[in-house]
C-alpha cells in the first residue's frame, strides 16, 4: 500500500534531517527544501520511504530508478539503513536546497 504523500498539495516542503546517514553531504539537524516530484535521476538526493517502514521518511541518494521504486543509499555507507537492507524505496521529492545551517543549492552527484 502506497503511503499518503507527506508533502501534501504543496510543491515545496521544509524537512529536518535526522541522523548521520547522509554525512558528509548533510548533517543531523540540517534543514533542507524538498521539491515534490516522482521524477528522479541517479545522483539526486531524495525524500523516500519503504513499504517495510511506511511511517519513516528518509533522505537518501538515488543510485538507480526501477519500475518498482528507486534504489537509494546514504552517503555514509557504514552508517545508513537503506535499499541495501530494505529494497526499493518510494520517492516523494528531491532535495534541492539546504536552508540551515549553511544555505546553498544541493546538486546531483554524477560520479556514483
Amino acid at each position: 500500500m502506497a503511503r499518503v504523500d507527506p508533502l501534501g498539495w504543496l510543491p515545496w516542503r521544509r524537512v529536518r534531517v535526522r541522523g548521520l546517514s547522509m554525512a558528509p553531504t548533510l548533517a543531523d539537524a540540517d534543514v533542507v527544501l524538498v521539491r515534490r516530484t516522482k521524477a528522479v535521476r541517479p545522483g539526486d538526493i531524495a525524500l523516500v520511504c519503504w513499504p517495510a517502514r511506511p511511517a519513516q521518511l528518509s533522505v537518501k541518494r538515488v543510485l538507480r530508478v526501477a519500475g518498482d521504486g528507486a534504489f537509494v543509499v546514504g552517503d555514509n555507507l557504514v552508517g545508513s539503513t537503506d535499499s541495501r537492507d530494505l529494497g526499493p524505496a518510494q520517492v516523494f521529492g528531491v532535495v534541492r536546497w539546504r536552508l540551515w545551517p549553511r544555505p546553498g543549492r544541493l546538486r546531483r552527484t554524477v560520479s556514483l
